[in-house]
C-alpha cells in the first residue's frame, strides 16, 4: 500500500474545524439548561474599546470552555470580535466581561447587535473541534464610557 504524506490530510481537517468554528448553530445535543445572555448595555470608550457582559452557565465540559462575543454597529454586515472569557462548567450562573478594540472601524455609542457564544474546544483524533453549549444574539445600546 503506497503511504500517503499526512499534511493534506491535517489540512483538510484543520480547514473543517476553521468552518465548524464560524457555524453559529447549536446542535440538537445542547443541553437546555445550558445558557448565555447578554445585558442590555455595553460600554464603548474613548479610544474605542469596547466592554460587553452578561452571563452563563454550563456543565460538564472536558476541554477549555470559553464566552466569546462580537459586535456590529451600524454596518450590520461587519462583525467585530470582542475579547473571550475562560468559563467554569459548573452547574452555577457566572458573569462575563469581554473586552476588545476593534481593529478598523469605530464603533459610537447607540444601538448595536452582539452575539455571545459559550463554546468548548473538545480533542477529537487529534484536533481542537468545537462544541456549542449555548448562543444569544441580542439587539443592545452602547454606552459612552
Amino acid at each position: 500500500m503506497p503511504v500517503r504524506p499526512l499534511r493534506p490530510a491535517l489540512a483538510a481537517a484543520a480547514g473543517a474545524a476553521l468552518f465548524l468554528l464560524a457555524v453559529p448553530a447549536l446542535p440538537a445535543s445542547a443541553d437546555a439548561t445550558e445558557t448565555v445572555t447578554v445585558d442590555p448595555l455595553g460600554r464603548v470608550a474613548g479610544d474605542g474599546t469596547v466592554t460587553l457582559s452578561g452571563t452563563y452557565r454550563c456543565t460538564g465540559g472536558s476541554g477549555p470552555v470559553f464566552v466569546s462575543s462580537s459586535v456590529s454597529g451600524s454596518s450590520p454586515s461587519v462583525r467585530h470580535g470582542i475579547g473571550g472569557t475562560r468559563a467554569v462548567c459548573d452547574g452555577v450562573e457566572h458573569r462575563w466581561e469581554n473586552t476588545g478594540r476593534p481593529t478598523s472601524d469605530v464603533l459610537e455609542p447607540g444601538p448595536a447587535r452582539v452575539e455571545a457564544t459559550l463554546m468548548e474546544l473538545r480533542l477529537q483524533g487529534g484536533l481542537p473541534l468545537p462544541r456549542f453549549h449555548a448562543a444569544e444574539q441580542r439587539d443592545i445600546t452602547l454606552t459612552k464610557g
